[in-house]
């Protein structure tokens, strides 16, 4: 992990959650905007034109062990994730999905945990399930919905996104974050073309206010969220940085509810809180802070007693 200052944390951090409030506002855009029952040719499009533009503009190709690293990751973090997410949404209601895939952030502790040495701190831990729970007061309803499939798949897309990011970590490209990144948007994008012309078939008519959605996706929700999402990862814990993809669900909601009309009652507002103040508690800046805290706290109370004098009797304590 590269040496980050406590000022330049907090900024990561804040551009890293970019990511993922981009990611959230996608679920509008695609119901909206994008030809519909054609996931599969949407995350392509996604991946792997905005992929290639981006090498057009960092003209740096994999040498060596990079061609297949590129594959993995591009496969992890891209292909075979989209194909998943978009199997548990077909097969389960959106808040379930959202509920299972908010499991992510405690995932990525443990694979980081296993993978690169990265021990994940209790309050962590803790301030994740506390944003999962969140999340499944923010997002699910009445028709909530278990289906085998769908679960697998919800877990699958956790397991398989947890792995890559944390490889991101672990891997050190020769090369710089943009090229790194249209790698893995290329590669990913070259996996889902055979899927989603075998599955959808050949690609549909797309209009302009299509066009414009595939737009919006490509730049702000896949080149510019995978970017900054990869320079947290690669500068700052995996546990603080998968936190702060709670933000997804939380995104889409307050979208919802201001674009859409959605409805937003008490169970959706404690549940934004308790996301909230699970991304907050579980950063291991601010536990590391409290502690500070603590201590000096702990260090004034000790100055302030008397050489010699016992704590809790006033009679001079003598050896």
């Amino acid at each position: 992990m590269e040496t980050t200052t406590p000022a330049r944390w907090g900024g990561t951090l804040t551009l890293a959650a970019l990511a993922p409030i981009a990611w959230g506002s996608g679920y509008y855009v695609t119901e909206t905007l994008l030809p519909p029952d054609r996931p599969l040719f949407g995350a392509m499009v996604r991946a792997l034109p905005f992929g290639l533009l981006l090498l057009a503009f960092r003209p740096q190709l994999p040498k060596g062990i990079w061609w297949w690293r590129a594959l993995v990751l591009g496969t992890l973090n891209i292909g075979a994730f989209f194909v998943l997410i978009f199997i548990a949404a077909y097969r389960l209601p959106g808040g379930t999905a959202a509920t299972l895939t908010a499991t992510a952030p405690i995932m990525v502790m443990l694979v980081a945990w296993g993978l690169i040495g990265e021990r994940p701190r209790a309050a962590s831990l803790a301030g994740a399930a506390v944003g999962a729970a969140g999340v499944a007061l923010l997002v699910l309803r009445a028709d909530f919905a278990v289906d085998p499939i769908g679960v697998a798949a919800s877990f699958g897309a956790v397991a398989m996104s947890s792995v890559g990011f944390v490889l991101v970590k672990r891997w050190r490209p020769p090369v710089d974050l943009l090229a790194f990144t249209a790698w893995q948007l290329v590669a990913g994008g070259l996996v889902l073309l055979p899927i989603a012309l075998i599955v959808e078939g050949t690609p549909p008519t797309l209009s302009a206010s299509a066009i414009g959605g595939f737009l919006y996706l490509g730049i702000a929700g896949t080149l510019v969220a995978y970017v900054v999402w990869f320079r947290g990862l690669r500068q700052l814990p995996a546990g603080a940085v998968s936190l702060v993809g709670l933000l997804n669900p939380v995104s889409g909601t307050i979208i919802g509810v201001v674009l859409a009309g959605e409805t937003f009652g008490g169970s959706q507002a404690l549940g934004l809180v308790m996301v909230l103040a699970g991304i907050v508690a579980g950063q291991p800046a601010v536990i590391d802070r409290l502690r500070r805290r603590r201590s000096a706290d702990g260090d004034a109370d000790l100055a302030g007693l008397q050489p010699g004098v016992g704590v809790d009797h006033p009679e001079p304590v003598h050896a």
